[in-house]
């Protein structure tokens, strides 16, 4: 009885040690932190999960619809903010959308491409030079009094670099379809675009047009690993964020429909505007929701 109480004592006396190492280690990783109580490596290491395989067979009824989400709506600002790319540092590491795409594709992590059917890719250097912009005005010449001329003009260049806080939307291309093998509706985001104001003076007055830029295949798992390993900020629980990747697969987003796949080929803004635009944006996800319903029979 008395070995099996000391063994049992040794037993103690070791697993004691070891956790106390243990925190030892832990507490020397936290002094090394100096910007959090705490060391995070699950966002750095963090893998989206990849679709589950979908036959061609599996799929009995499906649609095209393509929808903006506005980041300046109160429920989509944490797609806009923090604002600025100097101001990542000061942020909790945390990133807005649009600068993350944009550092993601120059950094040449994934292609990007001209069309939502993404068919026509693009080369970087190309769509630089289209997000870095420079205008050029020329000065008329300045006479004296005495018609001669003091100053004969000159051109102005002005630069200007790119900058997130002129992203206010992004253009999503997506697949819903019913599955034969639950008779569930499902929907996959195939495309993703950036989108900017681009705002020109005319007569005197600025005129701003939604400009889409590139698009982004979301089908591709070097984006969504990237998306996957950025938190959107949760007003919540600040360590329960969700990743970008999540945020779209739990469409965690408010938005509304601009079109849907039809025999002219055509947006919603093409034939109706204002109130009816909208009426119709919202029948469009009405009959989607509808189609699913109508499946079942009781």
């Amino acid at each position: 009885m008395k070995k099996i109480v000391f063994a049992f004592s040794i037993v103690l006396l070791t697993l004691g040690g070891m956790n106390v190492k243990a925190q030892n280690i832990l507490n020397a990783e936290d002094e090394n932190n100096l910007s959090n109580f705490y060391t995070r490596t699950m966002v750095t290491t963090r893998q989206a999960i990849p679709y589950p395989s979908l036959r061609e067979s599996d799929v009995i009824w499906s649609t095209c619809i393509w929808r903006t989400i506005d980041f300046r709506e109160k429920f989509n600002q944490f797609f806009y903010f923090p604002k600025g790319e100097d101001s990542i540092n000061n942020n909790q590491g945390r990133i807005n959308l649009a600068y993350l795409i944009y550092r993601s594709a120059a950094n040449g992590e994934f292609e990007i491409f001209d069309d939502d059917e993404l068919k026509i890719p693009v080369d970087w250097e190309t769509m630089y030079k289209k997000l870095n912009k420079a205008d050029s005005t020329t000065t008329d010449p300045i006479y004296d009094d005495y018609g001669e001329i003091i100053d004969e003009g000159h051109d102005t260049v002005k630069y200007k670099s790119f900058t997130s806080d002129d992203y206010y939307k992004i253009h999503l291309k997506e697949f819903w379809y019913i599955d034969k093998q639950d008779t569930r509706m499902k929907v996959r985001i195939v495309s993703l675009a950036l989108v900017d104001e681009n705002c020109k003076e005319v007569d005197g007055e600025m005129e701003c047009n939604p400009t889409t830029r590139f698009w982004i295949p979301m089908n591709d798992m070097r984006v969504r690993n990237i998306f996957a390993r950025t938190d959107a900020y949760d007003i919540y629980n600040n360590n329960a964020e969700r990743s970008y990747d999540e945020v779209f697969i739990t469409r965690y987003f408010d938005s509304y429909v601009t079109r849907e796949t039809n025999v002219f080929n055509r947006e919603i803004h093409d034939y109706l505007t204002g109130e009816d635009a909208q009426l119709e944006a919202e029948s469009i996800e009405e009959r989607i929701f509808n189609i699913e319903s109508d499946m079942w029979e009781y």
